[in-house]
C-alpha cells in the first residue's frame, strides 16, 4: 500500500511538473517570436497582398487561414473561452459569437476604411486575453459580487479582434478591384483557421482533462494566460509611446 501510494504521489508530481513546464515553455515562445506584432502580416504575404489586382479567391483564403492558426492573441483568447467548456452546443455557441464579432469588423472595417492604431487595438485584444483569464479564475464573482455576461464579452472582444485585422489590411492599400470577393474569401479562410486551431485546442483539453492535474492547475493556467495578456499589453502599450 505504501509502495503504490508513493508511486501514485511520484506520477502526480511529474504530471505537475509537465504543465508547468508546457505552459513555462509555450509562454515565451508566443510572446517573443515574430508574431508578437499581434495581427502583424508576414513580409511576403504583405507584398503579394499590395501587388495582386481582380479576384482571387484561394489565395486569400490561404492567407486568412494562415493568420487565425499563426495568431497566438486569438488562439490564446479562444482557449480562455473553451476552458471550462465542456458541451460542444455550449463551444459552438461561444466561438460562433466571436466569429460574428471578428467577421463583421473585419469586413466593415475595410470597406468603409475604418482602421484603428494598431498598438491601441492591439492593446485591447490583449485585455481581452486578461479578461478572460480573471473570468475564468471567478474574479469578478469575488470583487463585484456579480458575473459579468460571457457570451456579450465574448461578442465585443470578437469586435476588437476584427478590428486589429482589419486595421492591418487597410494599411496594406489592399486593391479595391475584387475587393468585396477576396475579403469574403480571406473571411472565409480565417473561419477555416479557427476550426484548425480550435480542433487542435479541444483534443488537448480534452486529453488535459482526463487527468488529475487539470484541476489542480486550471487555476494557474489561466494565471499564466493572463499574464501573457499583460505583456501584450504592455508591449503594444510601449510601442504606442516609442513610434
Amino acid at each position: 500500500m505504501f509502495t503504490s501510494s508513493l508511486w501514485g504521489d511520484l506520477r502526480s508530481s511529474i504530471q505537475e511538473k509537465r504543465v508547468v513546464i508546457l505552459w513555462l515553455v509555450l509562454l515565451p515562445i508566443l510572446l517573443f517570436s515574430d508574431a508578437a506584432f499581434g495581427h502583424a502580416v508576414a513580409e511576403g504575404d504583405k507584398g503579394y497582398i499590395q501587388e495582386i489586382t481582380g479576384v482571387n479567391v484561394l489565395p486569400f483564403i490561404y492567407l486568412g487561414a494562415k493568420h487565425m492558426v499563426t495568431g497566438y492573441d486569438h488562439i490564446l483568447f479562444l482557449l480562455g473561452v473553451i476552458f471550462f467548456l465542456y458541451r460542444m452546443k455550449h463551444i459552438g455557441l461561444y466561438v460562433s459569437l466571436f466569429a460574428v464579432g471578428h467577421s463583421t469588423t473585419m469586413l466593415l472595417g475595410v470597406y468603409f476604411n475604418v482602421g484603428i492604431n494598431s498598438y491601441i487595438i492591439d492593446t485591447i485584444i490583449g485585455l481581452s486575453v486578461v479578461y478572460k483569464a480573471l473570468d475564468n479564475m471567478g474574479a469578478y464573482q469575488r470583487w463585484l459580487g456579480f458575473q459579468p455576461n460571457t457570451k456579450i464579452a465574448t461578442l465585443i472582444f470578437g469586435f476588437f479582434h476584427g478590428f486589429g485585422l482589419s486595421t492591418k489590411i487597410i494599411e496594406y492599400n489592399i486593391s479595391p478591384d475584387g475587393l468585396v470577393p477576396n475579403l469574403l474569401a480571406f473571411n472565409i479562410g480565417v473561419e477555416i483557421g479557427q476550426l484548425l486551431a480550435l480542433g487542435i485546442i479541444l483534443i488537448a483539453m480534452s486529453y488535459w482533462r482526463r487527468t488529475e492535474s487539470f484541476w489542480r492547475h486550471a487555476y494557474t493556467a489561466n494565471a499564466v494566460m493572463m499574464s501573457a495578456g499583460f505583456i501584450l499589453m504592455g508591449y503594444q502599450i510601449t510601442g504606442y509611446f516609442v513610434s
